[in-house]
Formats: structure tokens, C-alpha cells, sequence
């Protein structure tokens, strides 16, 4: 660190309060008994100078001599090794001296002062141990707040790409999983009807393009989210319709929200598979609603909720999903509602997500 950013940054540890007011009891109680032993007027400004010039000087002499962390080199530095050391440390006392002695004796000589309390031998021989002892100590109380803050935005900084990770691995099992099911469902199609398997085929062209845009994103409008889910139900719908209906309860206008890229696409698939795909005719009904603050989204498909299956993941990736883009404010639930049918609601805020980092 240079020199100048050294001096810096200890002057702004000096005025920290919890630094800045144990600081000013002694410097202020030192003055006070120089004015009342002394007799000559530069007393007090020397005391002054002599505080100011150890509270300067001192700490960032060592902090500069001595750097709490060095980069890791092939061959040892000076700094680290027992000569560099004894080097320093003899730089920082014959630097401490000085300055002590300077204002101490030199001045006072040179401007005629007469002995005041703090320029006496005893009392110099004291300033001079006291510059040496509270400069190391100021210096490495100032170092290790410092490297605590450093460490602290480090391990928030490690964090948030940890979850950015996590979610990226989210969405690479996501993608795979929905692919999957959707293939095995146009492979059965092929063999019992070619017609059906070729609008699936051109459905799910379309649906994966609009997916490789989400997926390289952090998030995108809910008008696509529901566009996505809306094309599973159409997909799945060109089998049989008369297996199940579509409403949408949109407001107008749609709330302008971001929420992470198929978000909803496990809850569709989820109402799919257990719903008409299960031989549970009705209607599957998707619902946005805006109130105080939050926007809730709600899906709700025919057969009753029996709670979530083993080995299941759909269900605990979306409540992930949530948790990772809005650190509070989301929630998802999924019950049984009746007796005959099943609901998801997520809620979110009605604001931009939280930036993820990458």
C-alpha cells in the first residue's frame, strides 16, 4: 500500500469514535496538567504538537514498516525475514526518538522555550516509550479492523457467488429434466399419432427457443414466464383437448415484475403430470393478482394435492429459486384445495429481484 494511502487510512481509523474519544481523554487530561506544571506559553503548544506528531507519525510508521499481509512471493521478502525485521524495528525506533526529541529538546532550544513538564528527561524518556508501544499498538488495532472489514464484504462477496453458482446449477438440472419428460411424451406420440407428434415437435421448438433467451439471463418479465407456461399447457393440450381447458385471470396491465426465468415451468409441468396427464379432467386456471405490495401468482389444476412425491425436486428447486432472488418478501405453497383439485401459489415482491452477482 503506499505511503500516502497508509497515512490516509489511519487517520481515518484515528477518528473513528471508538478510537477518536480514548484518544482525546488522554490527549486532553496530558494538556491540561502541562498548563498547570509549566510556565512558559509554548507549553501547550507543545504538548499539542508532541500528541499530534506521535498520533500521526507512530501508527503509520509501522503500519507502513510492517504491513499485516504481504503477497505471497517465490523468494521470502526482506520484510519477512529476521534481518528486515530487526531493520525495521530499529527505523521505527530511531524515528520515534527523533520526533519525540525533536519537539521535546530541539525545539524548545531553538525558540528559547523555558523546561516545561513534558520536555523534562524523565518525561521524554516516557513520550519516547510511550511513541514506541502506542504506535504498534494504534497500528495493529487500526490493521486488524481494517483486514475485518476486508474479510467480512470477502466472505459476502464468496457468498453471493456461491448462490449464484447454486442457482446456475438450478437452472442447467432444470432445463434437462424439462426436456427429458417432454421427449418421452413426443416419443409415445410418434408411435400412436405422427400429426399430434409433429405440432408437439413445433411446439416445443418454439418453447425452447424462448427458454435458451431465460437461461441467459438473471431474470425476465413475468409476461414471459407466463407466455413459457402458457405454451406447456398448449403443448400438452394438442394430445387430447377435451382433457382439460386453459383460463387466465390476468389484471391489465400485467404487473412490469422480473422473476428468475422458468420459474413456473415446474409447477406448470407439476399440474400437467398430476392433473390431465393423470386422467383428472377440468380446468387449469392461472391467476395474477397485485396487493399491497406483492405480486401473486396462482395455479390451480384439477386432482387433490397428496404432498410432494419421493425423489421429487421440481417443487424444492422453485422454493430455492425464490429464496436466491428474493432474499425476503417470497413465499411459495402448494396444498390440496377441496377435494378434487390442487393450487401453487408464489408470491413475490412487486420490485426488481435482487441483483445475483456474475
Amino acid at each position: 500500500m503506499p505511503l500516502e494511502e497508509v497515512v490516509r487510512s489511519t487517520i481515518r481509523g484515528l477518528l473513528a469514535p471508538r478510537r477518536a474519544i480514548p484518544i482525546s481523554l488522554v490527549v486532553v487530561p496530558l494538556t491540561i496538567i502541562q498548563d498547570a506544571y509549566s510556565r512558559d506559553p509554548l507549553a501547550v503548544p507543545l504538548a499539542l504538537l508532541m500528541c499530534g506528531s506521535f498520533l500521526l507519525v507512530g501508527p503509520s510508521l509501522w503500519r507502513a514498516l510492517f504491513p499485516m499481509y504481504r503477497p505471497t512471493t517465490g523468494v521470502p521478502p526482506l520484510a519477512t525475514s529476521l534481518v528486515g525485521n530487526v531493520l525495521r524495528v530499529l527505523v521505527y525506533a530511531g524515528v520515534g526518538a527523533t520526533v519525540v526529541l525533536g519537539i521535546g529538546r530541539a525545539l524548545p532550544d531553538l525558540v528559547g522555550a523555558d523546561a516545561t513538564f513534558l520536555t523534562t528527561k524523565p518525561s521524554l524518556a516516557v513520550c519516547v516509550a510511550l511513541f514506541w508501544v502506542g504506535g504498534w499498538g494504534l497500528a495493529r488495532d487500526i490493521d486488524l479492523e481494517e483486514h475485518l472489514r476486508q474479510e467480512r464484504a470477502r466472505g459476502e462477496a464468496l457468498e453471493r457467488e456461491a448462490e449464484h453458482a447454486q442457482l446456475i446449477a438450478l437452472r442447467s438440472h432444470l432445463d434437462p429434466h424439462f426436456l427429458f419428460n417432454t421427449l418421452n411424451a413426443i416419443a409415445e406420440w410418434c408411435r400412436e399419432d405422427g400429426v399430434v407428434a409433429e405440432k408437439a415437435i413445433v411446439q416445443l421448438s418454439s418453447m425452447l427457443r424462448t427458454m435458451m433467451t431465460g437461461i441467459s439471463g438473471k431474470s425476465w418479465p413475468l409476461a414471459k414466464e407466463l407466455e413459457l407456461a402458457n405454451a406447456l399447457f398448449a403443448m400438452h393440450a394438442i394430445r387430447d383437448p377435451s382433457l382439460f381447458s386453459v383460463r387466465l385471470e390476468l389484471p391489465d396491465p400485467l404487473p412490469a415484475i422480473d422473476v428468475p426465468p422458468m420459474l413456473l415451468l415446474p409447477l406448470a409441468e407439476n399440474a400437467m403430470k398430476h392433473g390431465p396427464l393423470a386422467r383428472h379432467k377440468g380446468e387449469v386456471v392461472l391467476r395474477v393478482t397485485l396487493s399491497d405490495g406483492a405480486v401473486c401468482i396462482e395455479l390451480s389444476n384439477p386432482g387433490v394435492f397428496k404432498g410432494p412425491r419421493d425423489g421429487g425436486i421440481g417443487l424444492a428447486i422453485v422454493k430455492r429459486r425464490l429464496a436466491l432472488t428474493f432474499p425476503a418478501g417470497a413465499s411459495f405453497v402448494i396444498e390440496a384445495e377441496g377435494t378434487d383439485r390442487t393450487r401453487a401459489v408464489v408470491v413475490v415482491p412487486a420490485l426488481a429481484p435482487a441483483p445475483v452477482p456474475g
